[in-house]
């Protein structure tokens, strides 16, 4: 199987993050491109993992679709999911060609609104896991969030908790309290932010748990539309294997780390190693990126209910 590491569009400027490559486009509209790089504790891999942007792809779009049908007034930036429904910018530069523009997005892309993006990772917890684990057992809490005394490592929340985090452009995310976080960028704002995500969080473990699945934590990222600043729109990612913690209900037992359908398998894999978690991350072993590509699509088959048809890498 082929992978795809970056994409090149050609004729349109570029950021890279993480994992997605974002073109401008005319219009206020940008072009995202989920990549096969996978990160773990903040740092990319150098070993991608094939179909991996697909999965997001196809995860984020299930989502986005679904709340906008079951939320009244629910907002996020998709404005379209399929190559024919692309903006001209963007089908043009096939240039009726061999199309290997389309080959190369066509499953992994998506053509967005440009919004001002809310510099804070919304995290929603309704479990005692990863790094919320680590800070109840120093301090009690989780990023300033009082939780009863006595959890176990697992063990799910009273009620689901808002957790802020910085959005850092390279390095690691660092855990905010909600203050800090409506300092940096409005109460009001803040506010809103936190009750979106934990609607969202709440619905989406409810099916998440029809289908066999846990939903331990995930977050969210938004952005405000130059015509409605106060409004947050749902935007880049939600509730994929690479922003959440997926557990099979059947195997969950509350006092260690859980069986998972997202990267923990990696994450718990690199813990095995001598690696200080700093740039560059190491290769990964080809098991490694098998069984964590195997999560991924099952995550996103258990979820969605639909066969994931997998890439035969003629596109490349």
């Amino acid at each position: 199987m082929s992978a795809l590491f970056e994409s090149s569009v050609p004729g349109l400027p570029v950021r890279r993050g993480k994992v997605r490559d974002v073109y401008e486009l005319p219009e206020g509209k940008l072009l995202i491109v989920a990549s096969d790089r996978i990160s773990a504790f903040d740092v990319i891999m150098p070993t991608p993992i094939p179909d991996k942007g697909r999965v997001l792809t196809a995860l984020s779009n299930f989502w986005f679709e679904k709340f906008a049908r079951d939320i009244a007034g629910f907002k996020h930036h998709l404005l379209a999911t399929r190559w024919d429904d692309f903006p001209p910018a963007v089908r043009v530069l096939d240039g009726g060609g061999a199309g290997e523009v389309r080959k190369m997005l066509e499953g992994r892309s998506v053509v967005v609104k440009k919004t001002t993006v809310v510099p804070i990772e919304c995290v929603a917890r309704g479990y005692l896991t990863g790094s919320g684990w680590k800070d109840y057992q120093r301090t009690g809490t989780v990023s300033g969030v009082k939780l009863p005394a006595g959890l176990r490592q697992c063990e799910q929340l009273p009620a689901p908790i808002f957790t802020p985090s910085t959005k850092a452009a390279a390095g690691h995310d660092e855990p905010i309290s909600f203050d800090a976080a409506a300092a940096q960028v409005g109460g009001g704002l803040m506010d809103r932010c936190r009750t979106l995500t934990l609607e969202l969080y709440q619905r989406a473990a409810a099916y998440a748990r029809e289908r066999g699945i846990l939903l331990a934590d995930t977050k969210f990222e938004f952005g405000a539309l130059p015509d409605a600043p106060g409004d947050p729109v749902l935007i880049d990612e939600a509730l994929t294997p690479d922003s959440s913690r997926f557990w099979p209900a059947d195997q969950y037992e509350m006092g260690h780390d859980q069986p998972s359908f997202d990267k923990q398998y990696l994450r718990n894999y690199l813990e095995t190693l001598a690696w200080n978690k700093t740039p560059p991350g190491p290769v990964l072993p080809g098991e490694v990126v098998e069984l964590t590509r195997a999560k991924y699509i099952e995550a996103y088959e258990r979820l969605t209910g639909r066969p994931f048809v997998e890439d035969d890498g003629s596109d490349r």
